[in-house]
């Protein structure tokens, strides 16, 4: 058989998609599963946005779009930057893609050489290293430790960065953690990158308006204009718009990075969805108060789960302020036996014993680059966190 490329080498699928494809595949078994894996809202999307896309369709604009985004989705996600995060970028600093995803692939594979570095506060989200990775980059991790909040300290990521440093990738509010940057510690960490001259700066800002208990979200060029011409301000409309399936992502950076991500997208993917397009159009135009209410549910969600865990002789749930998922300790389950007989060495081994014996799918801190912790996403309803927490006391329980 003829042989793969070497950059495969050590890159699997992401530990959250295998683990719902897993669930689904013992859901079309029979199984009763509770999947708490996933990183995807439960709402629907917004009946105006889908009218939008509707209305695009019926209006013949299903042509092929401009490879960097539609000059009226452009302007929309301009007056957010400005309207929402005090950001102002020029049309050719703005790029739209196949989803936040797409973004930050297109930004890592158009910089990074072999030898550079991408920074990483950790636990991170999968994809960040493993992108890295695919463009001959090493992956510099700085823990982000528990007793901290999982929060970047700025003294450990001065530490980290070095000549061969390409990029730093920041993410809060935080996919696994959930953890938020306070802007007087998002100050701290611009001082720090003030310094290195020579380092990009990613922000990954998707979960912005997933944010609770009066917390005020800042993102980096705003709270340090200095830097702005090394940002790359990314966001999209999957999270707070309930859209993921639209596939619709964007970002702000100055004009000769972004000219360079276009280029890379060009021979992969081209222009996005023209329908989806007006749906995001819609979505960034339209009402905005929902944002705020569905938050709220989110909110009272993560105060019930964090609860249920932490009263679990064996469990420790951190209190997030922002995103939809908790960071659980299950330091005191490893080195047992469950009630199935499976030896409970890893994280990874807690969460497939919790999948095959519990039927709850949650994702194991491994992938998350931060051991011995699972991800439990509460973005469902509160019947099935009820269960999910019932059914993980079931199984922490007859560790023995």
């Amino acid at each position: 058989m003829p042989g793969f490329a070497d950059r495969l080498n050590g890159i699997a699928i992401s530990a959250s998609a295998a683990m719902t494809d897993k669930a689904s595949a013992l859901k079309a078994d029979g199984k009763q599963i509770v999947s708490l894996s996933s990183g995807e809202p439960d709402f629907p999307t917004p009946e105006h946005v889908l009218e939008a896309a509707v209305a695009a369709g019926r209006a013949g604009d299903t042509k092929y779009p401009p490879q960097a985004g539609k000059p009226a989705l452009k302007r929309a996600v301009r007056a957010k930057f400005l309207r929402e995060n005090n950001l102002d970028y020029a049309l050719d600093e703005i790029l739209v893609a196949n989803g936040g995803k797409q973004i930050i692939f297109d930004a890592i594979m158009a910089t990074c050489n072999p030898g550079d570095n991408v920074v990483l506060p950790t636990p991170y989200w999968i994809s960040y290293a493993d992108q890295a990775r695919l463009a001959g980059a090493s992956v510099v991790q700085v823990p982000c430790h528990e007793h901290n909040g999982f929060c970047l300290k700025a003294e450990d990521l001065d530490a980290a960065i070095t000549p061969q440093t390409k990029w730093v990738i920041l993410n809060f509010p935080n996919n696994p953690t959930g953890a938020c940057c306070p802007k007087e510690e998002m100050q701290k960490i611009a001082k720090v990158l003030l310094k290195h001259e020579h380092v990009w700066i990613m922000t990954d800002d998707i979960y912005e308006h997933l944010v609770y208990d009066d917390f005020e979200f800042c993102t980096i060029a705003q709270v340090e204009p200095a830097l702005k011409p090394r940002v790359l301000t990314v966001n999209g409309v999957s999270k707070a718009y309930a859209m993921t399936g639209w596939r619709v992502g964007f970002c702000g950076g100055p004009a000769k990075l972004i000219a360079a991500m276009n280029n890379m997208q060009g021979q992969s993917t081209s222009g996005i969805n023209t329908l989806a397009q007006a749906a995001a159009v819609a979505a960034l135009e339209g009402p905005q108060e929902f944002l705020r209410e569905r938050a709220l549910e989110y909110q009272a969600r993560r105060d019930l789960v964090v609860d249920l865990l932490n009263a679990i002789p064996g469990l420790t749930c951190h209190k997030p302020q922002g995103a939809f998922y908790v960071y659980v300790d299950i330091r005191a389950c490893l080195n047992k036996v469950s009630a199935a007989g499976r030896q409970i060495a890893t994280d990874t081994d807690f969460v497939m014993g919790l999948l095959e014996e519990q039927q709850v799918a949650t994702v194991q801190g491994t992938a998350y680059g931060m051991s011995p912790f699972f991800r439990l996403s509460y973005a469902t309803s509160v019947d099935v966190l009820t269960e999910g927490c019932r059914r993980i006391a079931d199984f922490v329980a007859g560790l023995k």
